[in-house]
């Protein structure tokens, strides 16, 4: 199980160093990324959210870096295109995140472990669900398919893959600051700030380079 963004290229972006990405692919979340795979990451939060203002936000920047930062640093919901990426090594099944997932909803894999019943993460044409049965879950990559691949597992393994997953978003936020306080010192407390409430994990405190 790893948490993983969803891609988009990369190839016309210059507000800092990037690693080159096609639209589509999946960029996984860890303490074990590049400086410019991490500058990947927080380009496409940022631009998950950067929309125009609307209601009570405050108007959109002029200066380019700013404007793009606007929407990471002033919604008070965060949204990242993304989710949990879970891989069968013995079959090679996949289960993707869908369209109606986000990486900011990597929690509710665990009030579903507690609770059971379906967690949905798409609708049709491809529709990936998660259901719980008594001590077993079952991930169907898509359900709107009769056939569909599917990956089984206890529930305490399940739990034990979250763990996992929660380490590599911890390891990815406190590498995040880190790379903002070098790459972005001006923004460095309000980025590290906006991703924690993305992640909905406490924010590192790390002193911005002068």
């Amino acid at each position: 199980m790893q948490p993983v963004l969803e891609m988009t290229t990369t190839d016309d972006f210059g507000l800092w160093l990037v690693a080159g990405f096609e639209s589509f692919g999946f960029l996984p979340l860890s303490g074990e990324l590049s400086p410019a795979e991490v500058g990947t990451a927080v380009m496409r939060i940022a631009d998950c959210n950067d929309v125009d203002p609307d209601g009570d936000r405050p108007p959109r920047p002029v200066a380019a870096l700013d404007s793009f930062l606007h929407g990471l640093l002033t919604f008070d919901s965060l949204f990242a295109a993304g989710g949990l990426r879970v891989t069968d090594s013995s079959t090679g099944v996949t289960f993707l995140p869908g369209c109606c997932d986000g990486v900011e909803d990597w929690r509710d894999w665990q009030r579903f472990v507690d609770d059971g019943g379906l967690l949905g993460f798409g609708h049709d044409p491809v529709s990936p669900i998660a259901e719980r049965f008594g001590s077993v879950v079952r991930l169907t990559v898509n359900a709107e398919q009769s056939d569909s691949p599917v990956i089984e597992l206890p529930v305490t393994e399940l739990r034990h893959l979250l763990a996992g997953a929660e380490r590599d978003l911890v390891d990815f936020l406190a590498l995040a600051a880190d790379w903002a306080s070098k790459q972005l010192p001006n923004h460095c407390s309000a980025v590290t700030a906006a991703l924690a409430r993305l992640l909905d994990l406490p924010a590192p405190v790390v002193q911005a380079e002068r």
